[in-house]
């Protein structure tokens, strides 16, 4: 899909999750030899490594209903440098994660590099909350909302730009909060629940996600693995079960690669406390390797 060198940006932020874990999953992703596999398609990978990521012990919680939103935002903008940095060089970033909050990371610096642009969110869950309708606080269920620009003022104080998107198709959804379904008719925003999926087909459904942000500044594609079922994806700290079987989330991902129009990408919420023999970050690697053009032929 690209000739680009893939700049690999660790994130292992796990301020956002409600369970510990995800800080290790930059490690299990590169373990499982993503470098390796990047290489086999004939792409030069620079690693910069990790950010610096506070831990729970570290960090103030803060006050309201958005936890440690402070030390989130400021490792956020690392990130969003070093994508933006990244950007500017003609590199595409690959961001491992670390819980799904990174991302606002990861859109901000394409936002600060081209102007706010679309993402292709990949997710069990809608990340659509905010601070007020959150069940949890917990803000790895808040990136999405923030980077539309629909966060609130909690928000405000991110060192990168908002909206960083102006466009989102959602994919592989199958459970929202009422907030997040408020939000999804408030915004308008495309939605392709796993009902859709298995009434349509994943190929349908995924062409016109594609379609719909074709023409964005940018096309970031976010992808968290408990999109896919537990069954095959065991190690996520929020499993639901029904979701994408593996080969429908390889089929997702090989329709990324050839529509080209991938920009920038991130996995996350790869945990590998909860994992089986880091079966869930060598899926990861995997399906990172579908969206930047691996084939069976």
């Amino acid at each position: 899909m690209t000739s680009r060198p893939v700049a690999v940006i660790g994130a292992g932020l796990d301020l956002g999750a409600g369970r510990r874990g995800v800080d290790m999953g930059p490690s299990a992703i590169r373990y499982a030899g993503l470098a390796q596999r990047l290489e086999e398609l004939g792409l030069e990978v620079r690693d910069s490594g990790d950010i610096y990521a506070p831990v729970a012990e570290a960090a103030a919680a803060g006050e309201g209903n958005a936890r440690y939103l402070g030390a989130i935002l400021d490792a956020c903008g690392l990130v969003a440098d070093l994508v933006s940095d990244a950007t500017t060089r003609g590199e595409l970033p690959l961001a491992l994660g670390g819980d799904h909050s990174i991302a606002m990371g990861t859109l901000g610096g394409m936002a600060d590099a081209r102007g706010a642009g679309g993402v292709l969110w990949i997710d069990a869950h809608g990340d659509l909350n905010r601070p007020h309708t959150s069940p949890t606080g917990n803000v790895h269920g808040m990136p999405l909302a923030a980077a539309l620009g629909a966060g609130g003022d909690a928000f405000a104080a991110a060192p990168y730009p908002t909206p960083s998107v102006l466009k989102a198709a959602l994919f592989g959804v199958r459970l929202l909060d009422p907030g997040e379904r408020a939000l999804i008719r408030e915004l308008g925003l495309r939605v392709y629940t796993m009902k859709e999926l298995d009434e349509r087909g994943v190929q349908v459904c995924m062409r016109e996600a594609l379609d719909y942000l074709r023409g964005s500044a940018f096309v970031h594609i976010s992808l968290d693995l408990d999109a896919v079922d537990p069954l095959f994806a065991p190690g996520v700290g929020t499993p639901v079960r029904g979701g994408l079987s593996y080969r429908e989330a390889h089929l997702a991902l090989e329709l990324v690669a050839e529509s080209e129009l991938a920009d920038s990408l991130d996995v996350v919420e790869v945990n590998p406390i909860l994992d089986r023999e880091n079966e869930t970050g060598t899926l990861a690697v995997e399906l990172v390797s579908s969206a930047l053009g691996a084939r069976i032929l």
